[in-house]
């Protein structure tokens, strides 16, 4: 409901503000959308809340967490997201002995044999891809998470005291088994506000159960076809940044936002009761930013 009233609301305010060239993107925007819907729909049976929260957070330039018992298809679904795209794709399993240099990549030191001497050269991790499937994140230790985390928020890894930028449009997608506690490492909460949206993948329903196992008894599966380049994807999200937001519905996520925030006289019994720590403003700018891509997807 609550997204519903923001994004109702942002529609509105649409069509009466954007340029004809802005309207026009809006319209490659839906089209893209649902022919990467459709693509994927030709692998992923059922799903289709978590694939839609998937594009928004795409489209608005978030990162996703996904949270899920084994066997409900959360790699299938990143991958066949990626594959839909032209973009390059990199797919990393978290395990307890993976190090920061394993993701984000290390200098080697090489020879020059025309000129005999030595030198560093950087030699790039998965991390300089478009899109990023971190399969089973809290595997590994903190040291390699808070890696990824200067990835997620700046863009960019640093080893050695250099800098290195990372590849546009960069996407984080990240899976996580809720009911296996051995040999993890829970996600620190710092790292859990980098993620704009903490999907949880359900058991499919008995229709949809019956349709998997029939499609993937047999050999035969339908290609997939690219959608999307990485430029076009650029663009489609700087439209969504473009489109305006009502002063109303800014203070509307606001107050949502601060009303988790216990030391405020205004929160609700229950908040005070059952949360520890509200939260940031970093919570607001993504509902803000999410209804933007909602509504116009």
């Amino acid at each position: 409901m609550v997204g519903d009233s923001i994004v109702t609301a942002e529609r509105d305010n649409i069509v009466a503000t954007m340029t004809d060239d802005d309207l026009k993107s809006v319209e490659r925007l839906r089209e893209t959308a649902r022919r990467i819907l459709h693509e994927c729909g030709k692998v992923i049976v059922g799903q289709d809340q978590v694939m839609e929260q998937l594009l928004v957070a795409l489209f608005a330039q978030g990162h996703c967490l996904l949270v899920g018992v084994p066997g409900l298809a959360k790699t299938l679904m990143i991958r066949t997201l990626a594959e839909s795209m032209n973009l390059s794709f990199s797919r990393v399993q978290f395990t307890p002995d993976l190090m920061p240099s394993d993701i984000t990549g290390t200098d080697i030191l090489q020879d020059d044999r025309a000129s005999g001497t030595r030198s560093f050269k950087f030699v790039r991790g998965p991390l300089f891809a478009n899109v990023i499937l971190a399969d089973e994140i809290n595997r590994t230790p903190p040291k390699t998470q808070a890696a990824l985390l200067e990835a997620m928020q700046e863009h960019q890894v640093t080893v050695s005291g250099n800098r290195h930028r990372l590849p546009s449009p960069f996407f984080v997608l990240a899976t996580q088994n809720p009911i296996e506690q051995e040999g993890t490492y829970p996600l620190p909460e710092a790292q859990q506000d980098r993620f704009m949206f903490n999907i949880q993948v359900e058991y499919p329903s008995e229709e949809e159960e019956y349709r998997i196992i029939e499609a993937t008894t047999v050999n035969t599966r339908q290609p997939i076809e690219r959608v999307v380049s990485g430029e076009e994807m650029l663009h489609m999200q700087s439209v969504v940044r473009r489109v305006p937001v009502a002063p109303h519905v800014i203070r509307y996520a606001m107050m949502l936002t601060r009303s988790t925030r216990k030391e405020y006289d205004h929160v609700p019994d229950f908040v005070r009761e059952y949360v520890t720590w509200g939260a940031g403003p970093r919570a607001g700018q993504s509902l803000v930013w999410a209804a933007q891509a909602r509504a116009v997807m």
